[in-house]
């Protein structure tokens, strides 16, 4: 009976452990440099190497294939957002997901209590 339970919660902290991992499967946001100006990279994984992606209902060129990535500016993630956004609406194929943007990104971080950044 003690093997059994023990059995139970083996498997049950195994199954919470890969909950993150999988709640992770959407598009990925973060900034990043590209020539003089800071970028939005968003990445993600798409079944269909042809589906296209968009961003806020525009259109854009993607790198990769299964993986893929592309890279917008700032700027153009403004002019495609409504003020204040923390979320942007990543569509493959005919599924939309609505992903996080980097805190602050937009503005609206007059609410922030505290940031922590720490050097790698």
């Amino acid at each position: 009976m003690k093997r059994l339970r023990t059995l139970a919660l083996t498997a049950l902290l195994v199954g919470a452990s890969a909950a993150p991992a999988s709640a992770r499967s959407g598009p990925v946001t973060r900034v990043v440099k590209c020539g003089a100006e800071s970028c939005l990279q968003i990445s993600g994984r798409r079944a269909d190497i042809t589906a296209p992606v968009s961003l806020n209902g525009h259109a854009v060129s993607v790198e990769g294939a299964g993986k893929w990535r592309v890279r917008v500016p700032v700027r153009t993630v403004r002019a495609w957002s409504e003020p204040y956004a923390r979320t942007i609406a990543v569509m493959v194929a005919d599924a939309s997901t609505e992903t996080d943007l980097p805190i602050g990104l937009l503005g609206g971080t007059e609410k922030l209590a505290m940031l922590v950044v720490r050097a790698k």
